[in-house]
């Protein structure tokens, strides 16, 4: 294993390489952590399994409209009118993309820093750091985050998220990622399998009710012809790891997802032009700063970690 790094497309990127397989995954540090590639050989062809931007001027230019594979804290999803109420005062986010249209938080396009990468024979990592210090005025607090990539053999990526609270008092906190995925396949032909107890509620707007419901359609899975989401379900974890599964009956292709019991949300999000898919792993519902469901509470000096694993066979 190894790690290299090169400039392509205006992109400083960081590469964890598995020398022996040819599989690669591409970080880009300096925009929201972003994952921009997870390449892998098959049939002696090396084969990008991630939906990224083309350059830098197509990410300036469309990063709002998708929001593609970059660390979503200290929320996910949709605030409600991006106000909410915390400890008895209201707060209102300042970072939106239109007025009052809270959205993915505040680091999706943070410059992190290295502060940490080794490779040995049995793994190549690199952890990533960014600084979060009071820096809106609808979210007044200070915290760290640290994000940690870790290829492994077989095609197998950790990705690990330790948030610390540095400031005096408790503070909310939602975390999550933004991953698209795409196989070359379009998406009408893959099957899609995960293993939920429930559906979250949403409104016209895509905003949980702050109801639950049963919801297990996709257990057994389904061909995604025809089918619409961009929704929230509950995961199941008595079942068995991978909790979800997507795969491509075309290209003999399976990305399986493994995630740690504080992701117990997963929102599947297809976009109009359904030649991706967002599977996103997340630590709670949309709006959970204000309807409370998965939302974390960090006391002054805490930490917490969120970590999930992804599996591509070939």
């Amino acid at each position: 294993m190894t790690i290299q790094t090169f400039q392509q497309d205006g992109f400083d990127i960081i590469a964890l390489v598995d020398q022996q397989s040819g599989t690669q995954v591409e970080i880009v540090p300096a925009h929201g952590a972003l994952l921009h590639a997870f390449k892998v050989n098959r049939n002696g062809e090396a084969i990008n399994l991630i939906d990224s931007y083309s350059s830098v001027e197509d990410l300036q230019n469309n990063l709002h409209d998708s929001f593609k594979n970059v660390k979503l804290s200290p929320f996910a999803c949709r605030i409600k009118d991006a106000q909410y109420q915390w400890e008895g005062t209201t707060y209102s986010i300042e970072k939106t993309i239109a007025p009052g249209n809270a959205i993915h938080g505040l680091l999706y396009d943070a410059a992190f820093t290295v502060k940490a990468q080794q490779a040995d024979s049995n793994s190549a990592s690199i952890t990533l750091t960014y600084s979060f210090n009071e820096g809106d005025t609808g979210y007044p607090f200070s915290y760290d985050c640290e994000a940690t990539y870790t290829l492994r053999p077989g095609n197998d990526l950790t990705v690990t998220t330790q948030v610390t609270n540095r400031s005096k008092v408790s503070i909310p906190l939602m975390d999550g990622w933004h991953p698209y995925f795409a196989t070359g396949t379009p998406v009408d032909e893959l099957v899609l399998t995960f293993a939920s107890k429930e559906i979250v509620e949403f409104d016209a707007k895509l905003i949980p009710t702050g109801k639950v419901l049963p919801f297990t359609e996709f257990v057994h899975g389904k061909k995604l012809a025809g089918v619409e989401l961009d929704n929230s379900f509950v995961l199941d974890f008595v079942q068995a790891q991978p909790l979800a599964t997507l795969t491509d009956p075309v290209k003999n292709i399976s990305i399986a997802f493994f995630p740690g019991d504080n992701y117990p949300v997963l929102q599947v999000y297809i976009p109009p032009h359904r030649k991706s898919i967002a599977v996103e792993n997340l630590s709670g519902a949309p709006n959970a700063f204000n309807n409370g469901l998965g939302l974390v509470t960090l006391a002054a000096g805490e930490s917490r970690t969120f970590d999930t694993r992804i599996k591509i066979t070939v």
